[in-house]
């Protein structure tokens, strides 16, 4: 039962720590923050994390976990070769926009990847790895066209995603761009 108690810790110090940096920024929230949103006390959040930057660096870890698990469900639906892709775009970004929506977004993905930037390049060459898997099944099947070998074109889907989301003004333009993007490479993947 410790274990489920402390799992539960865990998650509300995550949770909090999540709402502060998204309220006040990194630099801006300090460990008090955190732990009264987590309602408990500053020593008690120092046993399960010690310092904020063990905090981002767990973040990321779940954020990855979480969204690679979303996306390899969302590429083993049927459908269109188009409307998969549209649902494991969807998956693999959704919540993004509400991160981009906080007035200090930006500061935390910046945040994240300097301070997680292992976690990020393992998740993102995860996430690269399901979509070649999916590009290579489509492709035997003779439902998708390739332009290039399938673990490539993965890395260009990634490193596009990855791309829009740093380089959107906020939520709404991310979200019309990320729609545009899974539109396009949707329908260029299918055959007709």
């Amino acid at each position: 039962m410790a274990d489920v108690a402390d799992d539960k810790r865990q998650q509300a110090i995550l949770d909090s720590a999540f709402r502060a940096f998204a309220t006040y920024g990194f630099r801006k929230t300090s460990m008090d923050d955190i732990a009264q949103g987590a309602g408990m006390s500053r020593p008690a959040v120092y046993l399960h994390f010690k310092n904020k930057e063990a905090i981002v660096t767990k973040l990321t870890e779940l954020y990855y976990a979480a969204k690679s698990v979303a996306v390899a469900a969302a590429l083993t639906k049927p459908g269109s070769v188009s409307d998969v892709f549209k649902g494991a775009v969807q998956a693999q970004t959704e919540g993004m926009a509400t991160i981009l929506a906080s007035p200090h977004g930006l500061e935390m993905l910046d945040t994240t990847k300097s301070m997680s930037s292992e976690i990020i390049s393992r998740g993102e060459a995860e996430l690269a790895r399901l979509y070649a898997e999916w590009l290579s099944r489509e492709d035997q099947a003779g439902r998708v066209r390739l332009q290039a070998e399938a673990d490539e074109t993965a890395k260009t889907i990634t490193a596009t995603l990855k791309g829009l989301k740093a380089s959107a003004i906020g939520a709404e333009e991310y979200e019309t761009r990320v729609a545009q993007f899974a539109a396009l490479v949707g329908a260029g993947l299918e055959v007709r």
